[in-house]
């Protein structure tokens, strides 16, 4: 026989012996490695980051809108009917409390002023004939005691009654007087006249709407603003407020609360704060938007947790507490956000550590290790 085996069958029968190594060692190989038991996966998934919950009373900061007012502002007026006689001052004008603003002229009324006067003067002269009489009366009767006393009691009466009527006519001629104090419009406060509505020879008075004059305080301003009513409880007594001005660009001003409404609008459940502004140096006006930056601090501390911790589902917001291997979850309500923390109120303690990433996947109960 020919044992000659050839090149290419060499080769292939050196393949298949070098080939028979591996496939023992791979028969030898344990089988794909078990799944973990179940209990060893409960233990490696409650391994939960935790932060303590922090009782604080930080002092924080606001941005808010507000308007600048007048401290005082009025319509004038006229209160009784006259023509405008003379003007005195016009828009713009700056005026002391008291100056003369305009006069009216009404003849009717010095016409009823002279017949108001002229009845007094006829009273009052009536008035001393009854007291003449009656001390004559007195006389007479305590001298010789010829007259009666019901002529005497008479005789007083009349003079009592004259009293009376002379004392009437006397604030008639008052009331009259005062009327025509009121043809002479004055200012009541100092300040500027910012509209003037008539001119010489206008009927003012009654059966007007229309104001003669409207005149605001520029010395003083009020800083007005609505407070949301999440920040209400944070208002203090002196807080300070800055503020700055469109029409005064970086320019920064000061104020200190003067006074609160004390009760949460509830139209849009704020709170309205006022700030005395001192103007005197004419640097602001009335009628500017003002963006206020106030200083505010609870009046007791509060709890605060990470942002991150609080869970926003569906139902509400809750935490999550991870207590001696037990998990909560227990319902709060957000107030305040600082830098990374966030306020919260709820059934919390100082004690308690929060999961800092929950999930509504996180079951509630004991944990078993």
């Amino acid at each position: 026989m020919n044992y000659k085996i050839s090149k290419k069958k060499a080769w292939v029968l050196s393949i298949a012996v070098a080939a028979i190594p591996l496939v023992i060692f791979t028969a030898f190989q344990p089988s794909e490695q078990k799944e973990e038991p179940e209990h060893k996966k409960a233990v490696e998934a409650v391994t939960y980051a935790t932060s303590p919950v922090q009782l604080m009373n930080p002092e924080y900061e606001i941005s808010v809108p507000a308007e600048l007012e007048p401290y005082e502002q009025v319509a004038v007026y006229a209160k009784v009917a006259g023509f405008v006689k003379q003007l005195y001052v016009d828009r713009g004008d700056h005026v002391q409390s008291g100056q003369l603003l305009a006069t009216l002229e009404a003849p009717e009324m010095e016409q009823q002023y002279l017949s108001d006067k002229s009845t007094e003067q006829k009273m009052y002269n009536d008035y001393l004939y009854a007291k003449q009489a009656y001390e004559r009366l007195t006389d007479a009767s305590n001298a010789s005691g010829a007259v009666a006393d019901i002529e005497r009691d008479r005789a007083r009466s009349t003079m009592e009654g004259a009293k009376s009527a002379y004392e009437a006519s006397m604030a008639g001629t008052a009331g009259a007087a005062q009327l025509q104090q009121y043809l002479r419009i004055t200012a009541p406060f100092d300040g500027v006249i910012t509209d003037r509505n008539v001119s010489v020879g206008a009927l003012a008075g009654f059966g007007s709407n229309l104001p003669l004059f409207r005149m605001a305080q520029d010395n003083k301003l009020r800083l007005a603003l609505s407070l949301p009513e999440k920040h209400a409880s944070s208002v203090k007594e002196d807080t300070e407020a800055t503020f700055t001005v469109s029409s005064r660009p970086g320019k920064t001003f000061g104020a200190v609360l003067s006074r609160t409404s004390g009760l949460l609008n509830q139209q849009d459940r704020s709170l309205k704060l006022e700030f005395d502004v001192d103007n005197s140096s004419g640097d602001l006006q009335g009628g500017d938007y003002a963006q206020v930056k106030i200083k505010l601090q609870r009046k007791n501390p509060s709890h605060w947790v990470p942002s991150g911790s609080v869970l926003h589902t569906l139902s509400g917001s809750y935490i999550m507490t991870f207590n001696n291997n037990e998990v909560k979850r227990i319902p709060v309500k957000e107030g305040l956000r600082l830098d990374s923390l966030s306020e919260v109120f709820g059934n919390l303690s100082a004690e308690d550590k929060v999961i800092l990433k929950p999930s509504e996947e996180i079951r509630e109960g004991q944990i078993e290790n």
